[in-house]
């Protein structure tokens, strides 16, 4: 799903099917059936694929592309400066660029890293209801290996299920980090040694809020499968991070991109 934050801090969900785009948030309350016609195309190269790899690459893409490595999601063991990056001009141009690492409330506190280009998208398909960032670094290594250097002391992961069952309590992110800045305070200036091209700059923004469009959140959560359960439907009670909430059970729409579906809406 494609998401904006408009200017009272409520996303906007939109679902791309296609060379359309289906408006999701005027749709709550209504029911809403999505069928999956059994046919993924890999995003990259487009041939049919049996299987989806890497969020929907096929299986020769997702060995080959820079993109789909393991660095990709462990930053912390780039391996450009040994010569062996998949695709080095594509390494210089998204790997060698400023990075942020912030503070998120998603199912609790949590770090994590992103890109300038994907604020504050990264921390809406988290499902954050604050986020803030933290430092800017000049490389995604960098930012790895300062995630690291905090995820000693906080989670880098956000557990998918407790945070789909409500909106979490406030945390003083800002707090938050002043304390847990001066506990990586050695490792940081290691990290800088280690790195001195890059400089790891301090920044005090402002945290924001995120409020999610969400009718009713489920007491318990179950989710679906289109591998498993082509058709999905029912009432769709809300939307948070890259879930679809329905009184029937929830579906990760990220996990099935490059799956070619359908919609049928209430009234349309």
């Amino acid at each position: 799903m494609t998401a904006q934050l408009d200017e009272n801090g409520q996303v906007q969900y939109q679902l791309p099917m296609g060379e359309q785009s289906l408006a999701l948030n005027p749709l709550l309350g209504k029911q809403l059936k999505l069928v999956y016609s059994e046919h993924i195309a890999c995003k990259h190269c487009g041939k049919k694929t049996k299987k989806s790899y890497s969020q929907g690459y096929c299986f020769p893409c997702m060995q080959k592309l820079a993109q789909c490595d393991m660095c990709i999601m462990k930053p912390e063991t780039c391996h450009f400066h040994l010569g062996t990056c998949r695709e080095p001009e594509w390494g210089e141009k998204n790997c060698f660029t400023p990075h942020y690492v912030y503070l998120a409330n998603t199912s609790g506190l949590k770090v994590g890293i992103t890109r300038e280009s994907q604020i504050p998208t990264r921390w809406i398909d988290q499902g954050a209801t604050q986020a803030m960032p933290i430092f800017k670094v000049q490389s995604r290594i960098q930012s790895g290996l300062v995630e690291i250097a905090l995820a000693e002391f906080i989670n880098d992961k956000t557990n998918w299920r407790a945070m789909l069952k409500g909106s979490n309590e406030p945390i003083d992110l800002a707090m938050q980090a002043n304390e847990l800045i001066a506990k990586i305070a050695d490792k940081l200036a290691s990290i800088q040694a280690d790195l001195p091209e890059g400089s790891i700059e301090r920044l005090s923004t402002p945290s924001i809020d995120i409020h999610y469009p969400v009718l009713e959140y489920p007491t318990k959560v179950s989710s679906f499968n289109f591998d498993k359960t082509p058709t999905v439907e029912g009432t769709l009670l809300g939307i948070k991070g890259q879930y679809l909430i329905f009184d029937t059970g929830v579906i990760n729409i990220r996990k099935f991109t490059s799956y070619y579906i359908h919609a049928e809406c209430e009234n349309s």
